[in-house]
């Protein structure tokens, strides 16, 4: 399986929690984006070669701020220079107030098959102090009129653990979610990093961040109404009907090739080699060779953690025939503890780590790793 990721750097303004890259430039910078994106590709056609493609996925930043005839001309100039499957799965991320009719008339004429959304909470005052652009009732709407449309592989973000957020809010924001029948959730605890707004806010005593006991109930009431909407618990912030995982995201997991393109894009060739852009749009666009990006290649220790790291992320865990016996016997001497727990289990030489162990999963990936 190989995948495709173009990073759309815009945003029509800078959520309080985000620090990924964007930017919210004009119109005219967005054109100029597409044709620096497009001496990229074909600057680099030659890596992915004959390759066919079995995902693309447009993120951001947020993609649904491309202009309707900017959102075309840029799945023109894919399809033009890559191979995508018959039934490759074609994502793009989109912001609630952004799915219009016209919008979604664009996106008929575009291979798009799923649409990811950020709705992050149903809550319109924590909207507000994310610094959205939605509301709950915009939500609302968007996801009907994507079915309306006939897009019916969606996708929903939520974020759990926001300042002044209750248990009875976050059930509340559950069973919204439920009510909208969609087959795919991705949520995710509330992280303050750096340079965001939220974090100053945290800083400055404006905010309180929640604490392990509340986040924790959080994560449980999470599960448990997942599981009552029959979604399985795939990988550590993701459920999914069945038949219905990101077929994308999951590519990242199983350690296979992916190439990005765009400002601030990352890929990987599906053994040791990485390669990220730089996340300026500005020198992105100037550049009339190859974009300014930087490259690794993995040592065997990184290329083990590699694995434990994305492999044990998931339901499907870490098959110990990927291993070395060095590694292999590490990485059970390191594992005892946790499978003595429960936290992890080890079956048909598959090591797991349980649903009770989740929560505190980058504890147990960090005990693990080198």
């Amino acid at each position: 399986m190989a995948g495709i990721y173009i990073h759309v750097p815009f945003c029509q303004s800078r959520c309080a929690y985000c620090d990924f890259y964007s930017t919210t430039l004009s119109e005219e910078w967005k054109s100029q984006y597409l044709s620096a994106l497009q001496r990229e590709m074909q600057a680099r056609r030659y890596e992915v070669g004959d390759t066919e493609i079995d995902t693309l996925y447009l993120g951001g930043g947020t993609p649904s701020q491309l202009p309707p005839t900017l959102l075309e001309r840029l799945f023109g100039m894919v399809t033009g220079l890559f191979s995508l499957k018959e039934n490759a799965e074609v994502t793009v991320e989109a912001n609630p107030d952004d799915v219009t009719p016209q919008w979604l008339e664009s996106l008929h004429r575009t291979p798009t098959n799923r649409i990811s959304m950020g709705v992050q909470t149903f809550d319109d005052n924590l909207l507000a102090l994310l610094r959205r652009r939605h509301t709950a009732i915009q939500a609302f709407e968007a996801v009907e009129a994507c079915k309306t449309a006939g897009y019916e592989n969606l996708s929903l973000d939520l974020i759990y653990g926001l300042p002044g957020q209750s248990i009875g809010m976050w059930r509340k924001d559950l069973a919204q979610i439920a009510k909208m029948d969609v087959p795919h959730l991705s949520a995710y605890a509330l992280q303050y990093e750096p340079g965001t707004e939220l974090y100053r806010m945290r800083q400055n005593g404006n905010v309180e961040e929640a604490d392990e006991e509340l986040s924790l109930e959080m994560y449980q009431e999470l599960c448990s109404a997942a599981s009552a909407m029959g979604m399985e618990h795939y990988e550590i912030s993701n459920f999914s009907r069945p038949g219905k995982r990101s077929r994308h995201n999951s590519g990242y997991w199983s350690q296979e090739p992916y190439w990005g393109f765009g400002p601030g894009a990352h890929s990987y060739d599906g053994a040791r080699c990485r390669r990220w852009n730089n996340a300026q749009l500005k020198a992105y666009i100037e550049a009339e060779g190859d974009v300014p990006h930087g490259s690794e290649t993995l040592s065997d220790e990184e290329c083990y953690d590699e694995l434990v790291m994305t492999r044990l992320r998931t339901i499907d865990g870490l098959p110990l025939s990927l291993l070395s016996q060095e590694n292999r016997i590490y990485c059970l001497r390191m594992a005892e503890r946790h499978l003595n727990s429960g936290k992890m289990t080890l079956k048909d030489d598959v090591l797991r780590i349980e649903e009770s162990g989740i929560f505190v999963s980058d504890d147990i990936l960090s005990d693990l790793m080198r």
